[in-house]
């Protein structure tokens, strides 16, 4: 009797625990579609996000100075769509035979560092006779008084003499 009781428990535990029906493919689909509408009104949501400054918006053309130029110049700062605090940056100074341009790349890491990747080149005439020198690749500005001038932090040229490259807003 109990080899029989036995069996009989056994024989339910197996059925219980058998595969029930495979669930519909219809099912799966429509879970699929619910979940990529999800996904595209999220991905909408963070591109919104991820296009407005975190910073204040530097957008135009602002003042441009050298130590050695009494004249001051301007600088474009045009904002890159759908990037958040990075700016296209073009604008030149001169004087004379005095000249420095500017032209890259400036993201805006923090309220008082900017980070400027590209060329700045400069030919000052009481620097090695007006020979020029380029600053290349990637160059801190700092600002100290509250955004109000920021100033770029590579100040020795090649001729060992400091300039002070400032962008005034």
């Amino acid at each position: 009797m109990k080899n029989f009781l036995t069996a009989v428990i056994l024989a339910a535990f197996i059925v219980s625990c058998s595969k029930k029906e495979a669930t519909s493919t219809s099912d799966k689909t429509d879970s699929t579609k619910i979940i990529d509408s999800i996904n595209v009104a999220r991905t909408k949501i963070n591109d919104s996000i991820k296009s407005k400054n975190h910073f204040k918006d530097f957008s135009g053309s602002h003042k441009f100075t050298h130590n050695s130029i009494k004249n001051s110049g301007s600088v474009n700062f045009k904002k890159i769509d759908g990037e958040r605090d990075h700016y296209d940056v073009s604008g030149n100074i001169s004087s004379g035979k005095n000249t420095v341009e500017i032209k890259g790349f400036m993201a805006v890491v923090s309220d008082k560092h900017m980070n400027f990747t590209g060329e700045i080149t400069d030919s000052i005439s009481a620097n090695d006779n007006g020979k020029p020198y380029t600053r290349k690749g990637t160059k801190t500005f700092l600002s100290k008084d509250g955004g109000k001038t920021y100033r770029l932090q590579d100040m020795v040229n090649g001729s060992g003499f400091v300039e002070y490259i400032d962008i005034h807003f």
